[in-house]
């Protein structure tokens, strides 16, 4: 919402994400409008290797944790590997070793879909590694007036698991810093 309050209201978030569906369909349209011109093999290694190193051992570490929390590595890869800029250096690296090309276009188009399409944009270590939804963040939008998003992806809400939360400051009025957590 702004660099001191750096989380986002539903609106918000659907302005976000419809920015990059903006860039998706451009994508799209140039993806269409050269498809006879795109090796489609170099693209699917484009494409899939995001994922490959960046979310299934996260998500796969995830399922397997039973609760228990998983490595920062595993956000970190996610977040390295799902970076415009590491996919522009990537596509630029491409660019020299083997030449520009179309099948480049498979790396905004799955970073733009992504984020557009199924709303993922970088994970922070404070959360779980998959979508869960956190009562803190439901309780802000009880505070702001704003009705709560459907659960993501479960048919239930689960309890977050593979993290581990920050201790939490409670301040009252002139009564001294005490530890919840």
């Amino acid at each position: 919402m702004d660099q001191a309050n750096p989380f986002e209201t539903p609106r918000t978030y659907a302005l976000h994400r419809a920015e990059y569906l903006v860039g998706l369909a451009v994508t799209t349209g140039l993806i269409i409008a050269h498809f006879g011109e795109i090796r489609w093999w170099a693209a699917a290694v484009l494409f899939f290797h995001i994922d490959v190193i960046g979310y299934f051992p996260g998500a796969i570490a995830f399922r397997r944790s039973g609760g228990r929390p998983i490595s920062k590595a595993y956000y970190v890869l996610y977040n390295v590997m799902h970076s415009l800029i590491t996919q522009g250096a990537v596509a630029a690296l491409w660019w020299w070793l083997i030449g520009p090309e179309w099948a480049l276009l498979a790396l905004p188009f799955h970073l733009f879909g992504d984020r557009g399409v199924f709303g993922n944009f970088m994970k922070s270590f404070a959360l779980p590694f998959e979508p869960v939804r956190q009562s803190g963040y439901l309780r802000l939008l009880d505070d702001l007036g704003l009705p709560h998003p459907k659960p993501v992806g479960h048919a239930s809400d689960p309890v977050p698991v593979g993290h581990t939360p920050a201790a939490r400051q409670l301040v009252d009025a002139g009564a001294p810093k005490e530890a919840v957590r």
